[in-house]
């Protein structure tokens, strides 16, 4: 006997009043649907249906494995699979033996430093031993000390920069000009995700290993504006992940810092800005996984954020030393250090118009700042005493939303005020997302996620629960999918 719509023999039979025969599971999605009999098109409801009772026994093998030439398909499926697992696994094990023979070449490097450093304090000594009887020079030298220190003090390069040149600040201005005259009349597009789409979406996430297993999180993830297909994850291995969204794995991996990588960001179609915790800006190109430029000796500490600027030519760091600073992406050089005396940094961001920056602070104060004139423009307070880690600006220009350990926040600039405050699991790491549409806001707090649309009073459209805490966000094309980095080397996609 077999199921009048699957026509295979069904393993929990039911039968309708009509004396058809339906696999329980399949008549009943239909009856939810249409609230008709599939075969006769009649009403009839779930209360209808009569269960037949069978005894266990066997399930009936599918049409492929009925046969030897089925068999030998299946068979030729899965030594595919084997072999494809096994390259994967090869391509890991080089990369590991790659980290391992690094490891070992710092280790060599650095007992040579240190040799060289005794064998250098050993002649330091002898020198002042020699010298004790010169106590006139001795005087001397410590009176020129401080006099050496302020020369040096003078042209330490994190201080010296030669400030944003008038062919950035009119760059600036006419790509500022530009997107806001055609913000009001930017399109929205036709596939973009409606709310029911969002609730239609699985429960669980899939899952893609972008990092070695040693990776203790995807601490960003950022969507390429340009190709829907490409996605990058910085980790706190040290290591950047290209994601291919279309094939659903990692196209393409970089051992980008030594160590971990706060922040990536996409500055073009096929150029990728990565800053670490060794306070370096390096530039790569994705095609091929090679480092172009590195700027380095900007920052004290780790970058936290690092932010491409509409233009794509410009790109701003912000720094855990209370420093933002704004850099020449083909040139790979510093034009201004603007520094804070009274904060560090947590996080940071352009506004879509590229003329404002969001710079996130440790004492719970988000500082908008004008970029030609690097004054501050406004502050926004509300976070008690919590560092800001995530900022995300809307593309209306209008919103800007802001998370730390006490939850998330959405701003009003046009009136500076808050607009929304969404609770968060009790101290737990946070995050938030706009989509490129503006209409969607994600939100990552612990292990709970959600998307709230924006048009619709804030009203969460999905909810889900993640296998770990929520680092990073990122929506996909048209807001179809939502990608999050999590505390472990997977990167989970919601769609």
């Amino acid at each position: 006997m077999f199921c009048a719509i699957s026509g295979s023999t069904p393993t929990e039979p039911v039968i309708s009043p009509a004396g058809h025969l339906f696999e329980k599971s399949l008549v009943t999605k239909a009856l939810k649907e249409t609230g008709l009999c599939p075969v006769t098109s009649a009403p009839l409801s779930a209360d209808d249906l009569i269960a037949v009772r069978v005894g266990p026994g066997a399930k009936p093998r599918s049409t492929a494995a009925t046969s030897v030439p089925g068999m030998l398909a299946a068979f030729h499926d899965e030594w595919d699979a084997l072999m494809l697992e096994t390259h994967e696994l090869r391509k890991d094990l080089h990369a590991a033996r790659q980290e391992l023979s690094h490891a070992l070449y710092q280790h060599d490097a650095a007992c040579r430093v240190i040799a060289r450093t005794v064998k250098e304090r050993d002649e330091a000594r002898a020198a002042l031993a020699n010298a004790r009887g010169a106590a006139g020079a001795a005087a001397k030298r410590g009176a020129d000390a401080p006099a050496e220190a302020m020369d040096a003090d003078s042209n330490d390069p994190k201080r010296a920069k030669g400030g944003i040149s008038a062919e950035a600040l009119e760059a600036m201005a006419a790509c500022g000009k530009e997107l806001q005259k055609t913000r009001k009349s930017r399109p929205v597009s036709d596939l973009l995700a409606a709310p029911d789409t969002f609730a239609a979406m699985a429960d669980k996430p899939s899952s893609a290993p972008c990092h070695p297993t040693k990776c203790k999180g995807i601490l960003c993830v950022t969507a390429n504006p340009l190709d829907s297909n490409a996605l990058a994850t910085a980790g706190a291995d040290g290591s950047v992940a290209v994601f291919d969204v279309a094939k659903g794995k990692r196209s393409k991996q970089i051992a980008a810092h030594k160590k971990r990588v706060k922040s990536a960001a996409w500055c073009g179609l096929n150029v990728l800005l990565t800053g670490a915790a060794d306070g370096a800006m390096k530039i790569w190109s994705s095609a091929t996984g090679s480092c172009a430029a590195t700027v380095d000796g900007t920052h004290a500490g780790e970058i936290v954020s690092v932010a491409p600027h509409p233009t794509n030519a410009y790109a701003v760091t912000f720094g855990a030393d209370g420093a933002w600073a704004f850099h020449d992406v083909q040139k790979a050089e510093t034009l201004c250090v603007v520094r804070e005396d009274d904060t560090n940094y947590g996080a940071g961001a352009f506004h879509p118009d590229g003329l404002l920056l969001g710079a996130c602070g440790a004492d719970g104060v988000s500082r908008i700042w004008d970029v030609r004139g690097q004054k501050r423009a406004a502050e926004l307070t509300g976070h008690q005493g919590k560092v800001v880690s995530s900022i995300s600006f809307s593309e209306n220009g209008y919103y800007v939303a802001t998370a730390a350990a006490d939850g998330a926040r959405v701003w009003d600039l046009r009136k500076l005020k808050e607009l929304r405050f969404f609770d968060g699991a009790k101290n737990a790491e946070t995050a938030v997302a706009f989509d490129k549409s503006g209409h969607y806001l994600a939100l990552g707090s612990g292990v709970e996620l959600s998307v709230r649309a924006v048009k619709k009073d804030w009203e969460v459209v999905k909810q889900w629960q993640a296998p770990k805490t929520v680092l990073s966000l990122a929506f996909g094309e048209d807001a179809r999918s939502v990608f999050a980095g999590c505390a472990d080397h997977n990167l989970r996609v919601f769609a």
